[in-house]
């Protein structure tokens, strides 16, 4: 304060006019005051606070402007339109993968295919080592020749114990032509003897003749009997020629479907990955050799919640997001819902029938068809993440005219 005033002091002594210097009795000495700190004066403090306030009062109330309007567009949005579309990121790209597999043993002489090429229905993918699988068709062919000729040489016996037959036949005829003759003479011999003609050594040779005669019957008939089992039994031999050969036949259809099986074909059009052998590898039946992604038969499987699924309905168009393709969007079309839940084809499906349970929203595959072009573009591939939004504003009352159409996904 003392400072102060001796300040305004000084100002008012250099405003006023000059007076004659008195002589000035010395004042006693004051005591020491403690000295403030100046304050300068600032020229337009006041106002540059208030513009100061006032700027940020306007940005303050635009910020509020800005979200009240951005929730109310919000709010529209969604009720207009946001309140019709079910969204999730839990969805995937998939593919109905065909694994290769062996199906004869052998080594792997070579890999028709790079990894990751493009392949056909019926293309060689592998090559086994098929010099065994040779030797063994071409042993059943060499058989098949035997069992032939065996086949052909039982007919010629057929014919020749057809021959026997008839000669046998013949012997019969003869035969029973001589009993006639034997009994004509016999009856002769017979009357004579009635009459006292003809003497008792005479007829009993007639009687002897008879019997030898019906006896030769008998023998030609049982050689005639003969001859035609054998022509059956030769005819059952050719029978069995022929099984054999059949089974022969079968034998090498086996051994020439073993040699095919040398070649590993693509059995569908696809991109073959995946290979897990390499040339030289010694390879058993049934095991893995590869994977052919069939890349223009995708599809989406989306996990929706099961509260979502009350609108989902086949034939509804879907809106999808590649993780991918951040920038690039597609369409789809909802094709069918999984008939069971995630977790019932697992493979230890969860039992609740427990004393500690805890209820988990669970999820359950909704299958999503992409457009033709997509999928002909091969630019997705199985196990990229989408994010999809269905909207469930429509609901086509036949679903499979917006899948089977040219035009549609």
């Amino acid at each position: 304060m003392a400072a102060g005033r001796d300040q305004v002091a000084r100002v008012i002594s250099d405003e006023a006019p000059a007076q004659p210097q008195l002589p000035q009795t010395p004042a006693p000495p004051q005591p020491p005051q403690p000295q403030a700190p100046a304050v300068q004066p600032q020229p337009g403090g006041a106002p540059e606070q208030a513009k100061s306030g006032g700027r940020r009062r306007k940005i303050l109330f635009g910020i509020v402007s800005l979200v009240v309007l951005a929730a109310a567009a919000y709010g529209v949005n969604y009720y207009l339109v946001g309140r019709y579309y079910l969204t999730t990121d839990d969805a995937y790209v998939r593919a109905n993968n065909t694994t290769l597999g062996a199906r004869v043993a052998g080594h792997i002489n070579a890999l028709a295919v790079p990894d990751n090429s493009k392949v056909h229905a019926g293309d060689v993918i592998i090559r086994i080592d098929d010099g065994d699988y040779r030797i063994a068709v071409d042993s059943v062919r060499a058989r098949i020749g035997t069992q032939q000729a065996t086949i052909e040489r039982i007919g010629q016996q057929i014919a020749a114990q057809a021959s026997a037959v008839d000669q046998a036949g013949a012997q019969l005829d003869s035969a029973k032509a001589g009993v006639v003759r034997a009994q004509a003479d016999f009856d002769r011999q017979q009357a004579l003897n009635d009459r006292g003609y003809a003497s008792k050594a005479v007829l009993e040779g007639s009687v002897a003749t008879r019997d030898q005669a019906a006896a030769s019957v008998q023998s030609a008939q049982a050689a005639f009997n003969s001859a035609q089992a054998g022509v059956e039994v030769v005819k059952a031999q050719q029978a069995e020629a022929q099984q054999q050969l059949v089974e022969l036949k079968a034998q090498l259809a086996k051994a020439e479907r073993d040699l095919e099986f040398t070649n590993v074909r693509a059995p569908v059009d696809g991109t073959f990955s995946n290979r897990m052998v390499n040339a030289g590898d010694y390879v058993q039946p049934g095991q893995r050799l590869g994977n052919i992604v069939p890349l223009e038969a995708i599809y989406i499987d989306a996990n929706f919640k099961e509260t979502q699924l009350e609108r989902i309905k086949p034939g509804q168009p879907v809106k999808i997001a590649i993780d991918a393709f951040s920038t690039r969007k597609i369409d789809g079309v909802v094709e069918s819902l999984s008939a069971a839940s995630g977790a019932v084809f697992s493979l230890l499906p969860p039992d609740n029938a427990t004393g500690n349970f805890t209820k988990i929203v669970q999820r359950v595959p909704v299958r999503i068809r992409v457009s033709r072009s997509v999928r002909q573009a091969q630019l997705l591939r199985p196990g990229m993440s989408v994010f999809v939004k269905v909207d469930t504003r429509t609901a086509p009352e036949d679903p499979s005219a917006a899948l089977d159409h040219e035009d549609q996904p």
